[in-house]
């Protein structure tokens, strides 16, 4: 009768637990430094190191040329704003020639630890990718790096405002 009760007892505390058990966390949600344009959705992500150029107050880095083509974008170097995310910041540069975008670089982005380096050793060069054959902000983000992936739109679309001016 003893193992009964126990067996009871041990049965209803697990079944207690397991409903009792939240599935998800109360994320904080990410929050971006710099303005959305009209029409976008973008979240915060990670910043990380600075790129090479000179650096404004803002965090943002540019050269150019001046020469601008057909696309609206003048040819040059362009670092977007830093976007913070709930595992660090995220900041893109841009290169823009002949109005194209031909390269991008996560010049930071979350890499402090061994999880954050293979999340990011694998979704950093797929954002590169879309980027270059979307030749815009609107590309597809990477499955299990959310908050990286939203980082690297905010501040692509950064990057690609500036080159629009």
């Amino acid at each position: 009768m003893k193992k009964i009760l126990y067996t009871l007892l041990a049965t209803v505390s697990g079944l207690v637990l397991l409903f009792s058990y939240r599935t998800s966390l109360e994320a904080v949600t990410p929050t971006d430094a710099s303005a959305a344009t009209a029409g976008s959705s973008s979240t915060t992500a990670d910043t990380g190191a600075s790129g090479s150029g000179t650096t404004s107050s803002s965090g943002t880095t540019s050269s150019n040329s001046g020469t601008t083509s057909a696309t609206g974008l003048a040819d040059g170097t362009y670092t977007g704003t830093s976007s913070q995310t709930r595992y660090g910041p995220v900041q893109v540069q841009i290169t823009v020639s002949g109005g194209r975008i031909t390269d991008a670089q996560a010049v930071d982005y979350p890499n402090s630890n061994g999880r954050d380096r293979q999340i990011n050793g694998t979704a950093i060069p797929r954002l590169v990718s879309e980027t270059i054959q979307a030749q815009s902000s609107k590309i597809q983000m990477v499955s299990g790096a959310t908050y990286t992936s939203d980082g690297y739109l905010s501040s692509l679309q950064s990057a690609i405002d500036q080159a629009q001016s």
